[in-house]
């Protein structure tokens, strides 16, 4: 419980699961004074009110950033120019504008344009989520023990960029600090291909199920189980992570296609040592991942919904 508020009043505009997490954790912990909800969906919104998940609720961006010391934008990463158009003549002197999309110089060049110089851009990504969406989705937990990464501009206020910072390690993040272009590059190895290529396999093995009415779905392997959790993920948002993050995305995919086709030649000519070799070195990175601390063999990374969230 924190003994002095971070912020006065904090704005999330979309409450999925980043952002009711959000709203959960800062209600528990005393972390702003006042929540202020907005969603374009009236049915959502209504959700996250029957929830309890901030003090104020509106549909109006407009309403919803009047005041607001802090906004954060836990909508599709596609959808930030609009946001950052339709709010920017009614915030405040001094707020803070922040997001949680997994690409971010598209992010900044999305909403830089339509600040007031007075606003701080400070954009974050939590690095924390499970494949559930929507406003029920989220828990008090959901931080703990996770990174989240902020790539403000070099100008950009340092007194902005350290309560953002205090605001996220309350949350529970580890937090670090990263060029907008490097976190798109490394993002794309360790989130964003590995979502494309689940989403390819589980495609391919619907198809398979449909034309050979096989047992591919029914016999599941817990490989193949794996690749459906991560493509259950929620396709509007993943439709935009690749979009707005096309060119360090296809740099990498163009990586694995490499890789890929060298274990093709070694899987065809028997070549064991290779295969050896480069699944020794695979298994340690998992390893690697497992001490520190940031996966377990449980589900969600072993953390799920307690009464406390």
């Amino acid at each position: 419980m924190s003994d002095t508020p971070i912020f006065k009043r904090l704005c999330l505009i979309g409450i999925g699961l980043i952002g009711s997490s959000i709203a959960l954790r800062a209600k528990r912990d005393g972390l702003v004074e006042t929540i202020v909800i907005s969603t374009r969906r009236k049915e959502t919104l209504k959700r996250a009110e029957a929830l309890d998940l901030g003090d104020e609720y509106t549909d109006q961006i407009s309403e919803a950033v009047k005041g607001a010391d802090c906004v954060i934008l836990c909508t599709p990463v596609g959808t930030c120019a609009m946001i950052a158009e339709r709010m920017a003549p009614y915030l405040a002197d001094g707020v803070i504008v922040s997001d949680v999309g997994s690409v971010k110089r598209s992010v900044v060049d999305q909403i830089k344009p339509h600040l007031p110089a007075t606003a701080h851009l400070v954009p974050g990504h939590p690095i924390a989520g499970t494949e559930e969406s929507g406003p029920d989705a989220g828990f008090a937990t959901l931080f703990d023990n996770r990174w989240c990464l902020l790539t403000p501009e070099a100008k950009t206020s340092r007194e902005a960029v350290l309560k953002i910072r205090k605001f996220w390690e309350a949350m529970g993040s580890m937090v670090d600090e990263m060029d907008p272009d490097h976190h798109d590059r490394v993002l794309a190895v360790t989130s964003h291909i590995p979502h494309l290529i689940a989403y390819n396999i589980v495609g391919t093995a619907s198809d398979l199920e449909e034309v050979s009415q096989s047992e591919v779905i029914k016999f599941s392997a817990s490989g193949f189980r794996d690749f459906t959790r991560i493509a259950a993920s929620d396709p509007v948002m993943w439709r935009d992570v690749f979009l707005h993050n096309k060119e360090a995305v296809l740099e990498m995919l163009g990586r694995f296609s490499e890789d890929l086709s060298a274990l093709q030649k070694a899987v065809r000519w028997g070549d064991g040592d290779m295969l050896f070799d480069h699944f020794t070195k695979t298994r340690d990175i998992r390893r690697g991942i497992i001490d520190a601390g940031q996966e377990t063999d449980e589900p969600n990374f072993g953390r799920g919904k307690t009464d406390d969230t």
